[in-house]
């Protein structure tokens, strides 16, 4: 039962900025925002609804304020299975007609995360985050904790849009969990 996993997830242990995003384009909801109210209010656990818009002070704002000892973002796709993103690419476009440009002018190519939550079986790994907003907080999360040499594992999960929503809220549960058992998550690295 998704309820009582999930209140033992969050009861002690780490600071965790968890993250998802508001509706968007053709999208009236948002998986992301579903799972993240699903789950329980703690004090350790720091939940954020993002509107979408390339928005670079709001992603830096989040982390300053949180001060999390571990990031977990989620994003919303069109995919077949929920994915881990392994990097975020310096790009951003607006729309399919629009040009894509770059998120820092200058910037690294592309960040690896750092942090590879283990997703279990029917879930992938994906080097492309895309060039929307989800890659763009991704890209901009990473840089400002990599400028920063701040020791904080941070992952990204793209959750299809109609995924059962109970399933994904367990799978987020767990993930959450497995996070609470490690005994020093800012100088661990996570896989």
């Amino acid at each position: 039962m998704f309820w009582a996993s999930a209140v033992r997830t969050v009861t002690t242990g780490p600071r965790i900025l968890i993250y998802g995003f508001g509706p968007y384009r053709q999208f009236r909801d948002n998986i992301t925002t579903k799972v993240i109210r699903l789950l329980p209010a703690d004090p350790h656990l720091k939940k954020r609804i993002f509107p979408v818009r390339f928005d670079r002070l709001q992603f830096v704002r989040a982390l300053d304020r949180a001060k999390p000892d571990i990031v977990l973002g989620l994003g919303q796709s069109s995919r077949r299975k929920i994915e881990v993103e392994t990097q975020a690419n310096n790009l951003r476009r607006a729309g399919a007609i629009d040009s894509p440009k770059p998120i820092a002018a200058g910037g690294a190519r592309r960040l690896k995360t750092t942090w590879l939550p283990r997703l279990g079986r029917g879930t992938g790994k994906s080097k492309n985050a895309g060039d929307y907003v989800c890659n763009f907080s991704m890209y901009v999360m990473l840089d400002h904790i990599r400028r920063r040499e701040l020791p904080i594992p941070y992952a990204f999960i793209h959750i299809p849009y109609d995924y059962e929503l109970k399933r994904a809220a367990n799978r987020v549960a767990k993930i959450l969990r497995g996070v609470r058992g490690q005994s020093n998550p800012s100088r661990t690295k996570i896989k």
